[in-house]
């Protein structure tokens, strides 16, 4: 376990370790600190959601495990392993071999991840041939096991579509198989459902949650939505200019909140809204990761916020269960709806 996040108490080894990771994005005009000392555990068959405003380093984190980022302009450090492999020492070879076998990353967007030019069938049955080294009959058996699993309707004929004959709800479907196709340890999904209707969404986040449960992956989860959170996570780290800033499980993060980002989070809502009221929104904007305050980054947009707060960073304070609240004001009682600015 890493020392830098508390975690499950257990003689099982995290399948993800992730300690102390920065992610710098350089250019001539600036250097972008993206992820800023970010450190986590996800277990076994365990589902981890990620969830913040756009901009918080979410996607950034994310695409970090895959070492998606172009090398030119990115550097990352710290700590990153996944199963047996260190991240961050593979070669690029090592790496393209790990990519697609033991992490897989379904995205927000499957029109850009999908290939126009080849049909389904094709796509999924390539990865599996790529990875597993089969023959091209073996690879279709496979392709069509994997939309049956993903439950698309007709999936004898959906094989044979090209991505843009599919609905939206249909294409995140496929490119849930092609990340599936061949049975990662690791599942990284990027806002997969933040495209689709209510209705759709639910029925690929239940189509999700089981696949993961039948195959025992461990997810990341990268949400902004909390209601998705709830459904699907075990534990949530709730990220704000680069930092987690409240880590947990999901039933003290999103039913005991403690930082109040996120309880600002949970009041920028309508659910609970009176009708006729604005909604209470976090006031301000995020803050320019280029030159962040040398306090709590989200001091200038805090109610609670006083001097000690705009002068330093807080360390983590850790509960009973490894709650972690990155707050000076999390070691008394902040009532949520005080913290919010709804009292």
């Amino acid at each position: 376990m890493t020392n830098a996040m508390p975690g499950t108490q257990s003689a099982v080894r995290p399948l993800v370790e992730v300690k102390d990771l920065t992610v710098d994005f350089v250019s001539r005009d600036a250097t972008v600190r993206a992820v800023n000392g970010v450190s986590f555990d996800v277990m076994p068959g365990e589902v981890l959601c990620i969830i913040g405003e756009s901009g918080s380093g979410k996607s950034v984190t994310l695409r970090s495990l895959m070492r998606l980022h172009p090398k030119a302009r990115t550097v990352i450090a710290g700590h990153m392993r996944v199963g047996d492999y260190d991240i961050l020492s593979l070669s690029e070879k090592e790496m393209n071999a790990v990519r697609g076998a033991a992490i897989s990353m379904v995205f927000q967007e499957p029109m850009t991840a999908l290939d126009p030019v080849y049909t389904i069938g094709e796509q999924i049955a390539e990865t599996v041939m790529r990875h597993e080294r089969c023959s091209r009959e073996t690879a279709d058996k496979r392709a069509l096991e994997l939309l049956q699993m993903v439950k698309v309707p007709s999936p004898e004929r959906r094989l044979k579509a090209y991505p843009h004959e599919l609905s939206g709800g249909l294409r995140q479907r496929a490119m849930m198989a092609v990340a599936l196709s061949c049975r990662p340890t690791l599942l990284l999904a990027d806002e997969p459902t933040t495209a689709l209707d209510a209705t759709v969404q639910i029925q690929v986040l239940i189509v999700l949650r089981r696949l993961q449960e039948d195959f025992g992956m461990g997810v990341i989860f990268v949400t902004h939505d909390l209601g998705v959170a709830a459904q699907i996570a075990d534990k949530v780290a709730v990220m704000y200019a680069g930092r987690i800033v409240e880590y947990g499980t999901v039933r003290d993060v999103l039913l005991n909140p403690k930082h109040p980002y996120t309880l600002g989070l949970m009041a920028s809502t309508v659910n609970g809204q009176k009708k006729g009221e604005d909604i209470d929104a976090i006031p301000g904007s995020p803050p320019d990761l280029r030159a962040l305050p040398p306090g709590c980054s989200f001091a200038p947009r805090c109610r609670l916020a006083d001097a000690a707060c705009e002068a330093d960073f807080p360390a983590p304070v850790i509960r009973a269960g490894g709650h972690m609240t990155r707050c000076f004001k999390a070691n008394g009682e902040i009532r949520p709806m005080e913290a919010a600015g709804i009292a």
